[in-house]
């Protein structure tokens, strides 16, 4: 196991994500292997040091492992399998972009720093992998071992963030970092919706609500937004209702029936129909598979 991977193994007692004593900053383990299925990715820098995960987005797969890291730059359903075991547990970190801190990296790297932003005829992917190259290889290393200090994390932990940040604006993903920090330009016009989304998920929104949000007309909000999520509006707030209408039944403990409704759902028959099209069991088998488990 690399250096990392005993980093994060120390730090991470048990399956599943661990918080740290660094705000935005989370810890993930996996010991077995996780088949293909449906979850929701927050703004963030997912960094794996050992196991593989692999992303399906819009027919096409990206790997990220211990080469490959990912940018999430806006709140994304996507597909993911997790290949991992107890001798080669999938371990890695989860940093939260944070938008202001974005703007000041961006504001400091000034109008000389050179990148290439596409044009708003063609808009970067909201999710994406990039190469890990040494230095943030060393940042997420110095971090780790910040990390195991309370004291350390608290006053070294803020700069190693940024670095990490500083460092994902020099990579692969960084026109999609860029385009996320404009105020103008149509992935932040799509971002802008996209937040509505995220608030107002069980109002009645349509298209037309939506592209208004973004200061767009309907048709090229709606060509946008598939760019930039590979979803239509529709089906990326179906996706994001489902799974919040998951995380109510399963963390929370609410019927089926009551998720629907939180959710915005009218019908309890139609909301159990695509639930179980998209997730592949009904409310009631995931219940059971995780009491069993």
């Amino acid at each position: 196991m690399s250096e990392l991977g005993k980093l994060l193994q120390q730090l991470t007692p048990r399956d599943g994500f661990t918080e740290t004593r660094l705000a935005g900053v989370r810890l993930f383990k996996a010991s077995r292997p996780i088949p293909r299925c449906p979850l929701i990715y927050d703004p963030g820098i997912c960094i794996v040091v050992s196991g593989k995960k692999i992303g399906y987005l819009g027919g096409k797969s990206f790997p990220y492992n211990a080469d490959n890291y990912l940018v999430t730059s806006v709140t994304m359903p996507f597909e993911c399998e997790t290949q991992a075991s107890p001798e080669n547990p999938v371990l890695g970190i989860y940093i939260d972009i944070d938008l202001p801190l974005l703007h000041e990296l961006i504001a400091q790297l000034g109008q000389d720093h050179e990148v290439t932003v596409r044009s708003d005829n063609v808009l970067p992917r909201a999710i994406g992998p990039a190469l890990l190259e040494p230095e943030m290889s060393a940042a997420v290393g110095r971090l780790l071992k910040a990390l195991q200090s309370e004291t350390e994390a608290k006053i070294l932990g803020p700069g190693l963030r940024k670095e990490i940040l500083f460092r994902a604006l020099q990579g692969q993903q960084s026109p999609v970092l860029y385009a996320l920090a404009s105020h103008s330009g149509n992935f932040a016009r799509v971002a802008r919706a996209l937040q509505l989304i995220q608030k107002d998920f069980a109002e009645n929104l349509d298209v037309d609500r939506l592209a208004q949000q973004a200061h767009m007309s309907p048709s090229a909000f709606h060509r946008a937004f598939k760019e930039v999520t590979s979803d239509s509006p529709l089906q990326y707030l179906k996706k994001i209702r489902l799974s919040k209408a998951r995380d109510f039944i399963v963390q929370d403990g609410l019927k089926a029936y009551v998720a629907a409704d939180r959710v915005g759902y009218e019908s309890p028959s139609q909301f159990s129909r695509e639930f179980k099209r998209y997730f592949g069991q009904s409310p009631a088998e995931m219940m059971r598979e995780l009491r069993i488990a």
